[in-house]
């Protein structure tokens, strides 16, 4: 790259959902072609801290409403919420299990027994290895500087604020856990 952003953003469209009318933002990594999309609703560029959530994709949860996590609840949660205050910023990460991918998740989903963290370090990946560079670059492209953080995670937080955005409130997502992913949540 020339040293230049990283996020690339190259399409903006409408998108109807039954959560609400938001925009699709289309972002493009320059580095490694990977696509990320942020969605927007009222205008997230007036200064005022902006409700945001900074979700990493689960197909498994997200999709199929899998019960061994709690993905999918929080992404609806998190839309409800930013649809009711009719302002906010989905960013959507495309970093898939923690960021080891698809098909090394549903590995780890195959390790029954062991927790989230100890089967990607079975695996030999990191406990986490997503990266938040990409949406700060995206909520900061947004216009959005002072955010207020929909996360029940806590090192989230420190991953984007190193970026120079301000995380003036944490707003922990409620969800009902399901039996299969009591465990999960422990850990």
């Amino acid at each position: 790259a020339d040293g230049g952003p990283v996020m690339e953003r190259v399409v903006t469209a409408k998108l109807p959902t039954k959560y609400g009318n938001f925009l699709i933002h289309g972002f493009v990594n320059r580095i490694n072609g990977e696509h990320h999309v942020a969605l927007t609703m009222g205008d997230v560029a007036d200064g005022e801290p902006v409700l945001v959530r900074v979700h990493s994709e689960c197909l498994t949860g997200d999709a199929f409403g899998s019960a061994k996590c709690d993905c999918g609840d929080q992404f609806e949660a998190a839309m409800r919420a930013i649809a009711a205050e009719g302002r906010g910023i989905m960013v959507y990460l495309r970093q898939e299990g923690r960021g080891i991918g698809l098909i090394n998740k549903l590995k780890a989903y195959a390790l029954q027994d062991m927790d989230t963290v100890e089967a990607n370090l079975a695996l030999g990946f990191p406990a986490d290895a997503r990266d938040y560079t990409v949406g700060a670059e995206m909520l900061a492209e947004l216009g959005a500087r002072k955010l207020r953080l929909l996360t029940n995670n806590p090192e989230k937080r420190d991953g984007l604020e190193k970026f120079g955005l301000e995380i003036v409130e944490r707003v922990p997502i409620e969800t009902k856990h399901k039996d299969a992913c009591e465990f999960y949540m422990q850990t």
